[in-house]
């Protein structure tokens, strides 16, 4: 099938290629545009209480907790001072009659919103749009801003986050895609000497990146698509369409070479580099599939925008490129780049001697005469890497991933130096009531509530309608609210607004210790796991109750998406090796990569080593995210080099029928090739490493360290002990099996298949030919 779909390529080419070129055309003026048409955020779900709590507390409520923070900052002047309190008020005028603003609440009224020097406020801007649309009232908002003479601004918040997450990201997809396609092409050079060779990789990668950027454009119009879609989308794209082309082209001139003719040696590249190209794209999917299952938006987004651009690199490979080749035929070698030889030339040897006097396949043997020597120390080695991943702690996106020159991150330094981090983030409970909260059934329910909170030791504070002033008691609080209308106290009367709704009421708890510290955590669990007074029903919210409820989503659902991912996978290699032996194989041979890449993402991202070098802030946590993104991206990425590689010691296994020297020739006649491609995916994700969001550069890092130890140790060392340690149990294949799809079928020298069993497979090998027509 593969050989008749890139013979009737080169016959239909030049349809193809004006196919491809109206296409990419029709992109190129929306693939640019993509940044703007996708959304920030996405690290929320209505499954998740936190989430239930803030959209009762704002239906309940009648207001928004879509807010901007404006702080004022001063080295001489206090918050104290008539003239910090004038002129943090002027610089706010414009924004009380601005139809986007739904209240104000200056530091002057709430005295938490004073640093604890004194010489920092902060005054809360509260927005009548949602978190969604919020950050595009942003320069309306900035222009109606008067900069004090004495204080300096710094405008912060969640809307001014997700703002500056999306100009962060597009500023990082420019830097590295100015980077990666430089360097992959230099790479490319190297490994084919000739430009047009190194070419037609370059020009099918950016097809399929330009023609997915733009489709993801159109989907991101017709539904809401994360902008984290964006970098990991490019980064693939590139990656896997340089790879792909990189895989066939070599293939190409190796057919070639062997005297085929220019139809028939795409025939036999789309037999198989095309066939594997194909498969490894499906096992790319398939880890991408995972993402699908998530219930977040920003996993969902990179998962259907992976899958797209995976789907679009594999249509150019098997579409595109054939049909260039059949353009280009023997030219393919054209303009050839002379580089000096390390060595002097050797004299032309036969092909099976020059295979067997090859690096990699020295390499292979001298790996399979001591199999078990080689297995314990990589094995151990990798585990090695893994090993930090047992001390993780994982947690949600702040606006410390950001670089610091941005205004939110400036803003939440601010905040983190100069105020208490407890008080700014508390754990907010949604408390409905039957009735009005301000009936005297549930105030008297509210006050047990309270009471029972203050008396936890972990408990630093709790603000409520029956605990704004400590003078007050339960009496007091009930004769108060028996007429609201007539409290003459300000502060009562605009905390009573901000805290008391319909049949709902806010109760803020403050804890004695941060965001992310074990006993806040626990804090909040007891709270979740504690019934509360009759009467009322409590939603528990709040920066640790939202780090909370992120953490347990994602991994909620991984063991989930994990074996969903690895079911397919294998299923799908089997059905391709055909052997029940060598897709367990493949998936613990990358398990073990992507453990390795998971224990430098601690030791790197939480622990902070090398941050310098690295330009990053530690975060003393790893984004709960990127571990699952790594997997799912890994998973596939990872795959596909096993894919290349098995393919080829299969082709020399159905030769053969010599396991051993199977896979020595298979490995020599892919190892360059497999580490050609691996360094070009490095490059490419190194690219994405220089970015300024330490979400995505951890995502960069990992890929790449990941990549290099799977073209490396796995692939190189792992791979033939294993292989020669399980012997024939490799091509596994029980008979009843035969019957639907035949395992190993044993060609003789010619190409022709003899139809010998195993235990009678000649051990003569044979030319490279394949038979015309198959695959």
């Amino acid at each position: 099938m593969f050989y008749r779909l890139g013979v009737a390529m080169v016959r239909l080419r030049y349809w193809i290629v004006g196919f491809w070129l109206v296409i990419v055309l029709a992109g190129l003026p929306f693939a640019p545009r993509v940044a703007e048409a996708l959304a920030p955020g996405g690290f929320s779900s209505d499954s998740m209480q936190s989430q239930q709590a803030v959209e009762a507390l704002q239906a309940g409520l009648h207001t928004s907790f879509t807010n901007v923070l404006v702080f004022f900052t001063s080295p001489t002047l206090t918050a104290d001072d008539p003239r910090f309190a004038a002129q943090a008020d002027a610089a706010l005028a414009k924004l009380k009659s601005w139809p986007e603003v739904s209240g104000i609440v200056p530091f002057t009224v709430n005295p938490a919103q004073i640093s604890r020097d004194r010489h920092a406020a902060y005054t809360v801007v509260l927005l009548k749009a949602d978190p969604d649309t919020a950050p595009k009232v942003l320069p309306q908002l900035d222009a109606k801003l008067s900069q004090p003479a004495d204080l300096r601004m710094t405008v912060g918040g969640g809307p001014v986050f997700y703002a500056d997450i999306q100009s962060v990201s597009e500023a990082d997809l420019r830097r590295a895609e100015l980077l990666a396609f430089p360097f992959a092409l230099i790479a490319l050079l190297l490994v084919f000497r000739s430009v047009i060779a190194a070419a037609l990789p370059a020009a099918v990668g950016g097809c399929s990146v330009i023609v997915s950027l733009a489709m993801l454009y159109g989907l991101a119009n017709a539904t809401q698509v994360s902008v984290f879609a964006l970098n990991v989308t490019t980064l693939l794209g590139l990656g896997l369409g340089v790879d792909y082309s990189l895989f066939m082209v070599s293939r190409f001139r190796e057919e070639l070479a062997h005297g085929r003719s220019v139809p028939d040696a795409v025939g036999a590249t789309m037999a198989t580099a095309g066939r594997a190209v194909f498969f490894s794209g499906l096992a790319v999917s398939i880890g991408l599939l995972g993402l699908i299952l998530f219930p977040l938006n920003m996993l969902r987004s990179v998962g259907i925008g992976g899958m797209l651009t995976v789907g679009l690199c594999i249509l150019a490979a098997v579409t595109l490129l054939p049909a260039l080749l059949g353009f280009l035929g023997a030219q393919v070698n054209a303009l050839p780049v002379r580089l000096p030889r390390l060595r002097p030339a050797r004299a032309s040897t036969p092909v099976a001697q020059s295979e067997e006097s090859g690096f990699w396949h020295r390499l292979a043997m001298g790996v399979m005469r001591h199999p078990i020597a080689t297995l314990v120390p990589v094995l151990t080695i990798l585990l090695l890497l893994g090993l930090p991943f047992l001390s993780v702690r994982l947690a949600a996106p702040d606006a410390s991933i950001l670089p610091t020159y941005v205004k939110s991150r400036a803003a939440y330094d601010i905040q983190v130096k100069q105020f208490d981090e407890n008080a700014l983030a508390p754990i907010i409970l949604a408390v409905k009531t039957q009735g009005s909260p301000l009936e005297k059934q549930n105030l008297v329910a509210l006050d047990t509530l309270v009471r029972r909170l203050q008396a936890d030791p972990r408990v630093a504070n709790v603000t409520s309608i029956v605990s704004l002033d400590p003078r007050l008691t339960l009496d007091h609080y009930e004769l108060l609210y028996s007429h609201p209308d007539l409290i003459a106290d300000p502060f009562i009367s605009t905390s009573l607004q901000a805290y008391a709704g319909t049949n709902i009421s806010m109760v803020q708890v403050t804890s004695k210790y941060g965001l992310l510290d074990p006993r806040s955590e626990a804090l909040v669990q007891a709270i979740r796991g504690t019934a509360p007074p009759a009467g009322l029903t409590v939603l528990v919210d709040g920066a640790t109750a939202g780090v909370i409820d992120y953490v347990n989503t994602l991994y909620g659902a991984f063991p989930i998406a994990l074996l969903v991912v690895a079911i397919i996978t294998y299923i799908v290699l089997m059905l391709l090796f055909r052997s029940l032996v060598l897709p367990l194989k493949a998936i613990a041979m990358n398990v073990l990569s992507i453990l390795a890449s998971y224990g430098a993402l601690v030791f790197l991202f939480q622990q902070g080593h090398f941050s310098g070098l690295l330009h990053f802030t530690p975060l003393g946590y790893v984004e709960a995210s990127g571990p699952i993104l790594m997997f799912c991206a890994l998973f596939g990425l990872s795959m596909d080099y096993e894919v290349f590689l098995l393919s080829r010691i299969r082709e020399s296994y159905e030769q053969t029928g010599d396991n051993t020297r199977a896979v020595a020739a298979g490995l020599e006649r892919s190892g360059r090739i497999i580490t050609s491609a691996a360094a070009i995916v490095i490059v490419v994700s190194m690219a994405f490493a220089t970015a300024d969001m330490v979400i995505v550069k951890a995502l960069g890092v990992g890929m790449a360290l990941a990549v290099l130890l799977d073209a490396t140790l796995v692939r190189g060392l792992l791979v033939p002990a294993t292989m020669r340690l399980l012997g024939d149990l490799n091509w596994l294949w029980p008979a009843p099996f035969n019957k639907l799809l035949p395992g190993v079928v044993f060609h003789d020298a010619h190409g022709i298949p003899s139809g010998v069993s195993t235990s009678s497979a000649t051990e003569t090998p044979r030319d490279e030919a394949l038979p015309v027509g198959g695959n």
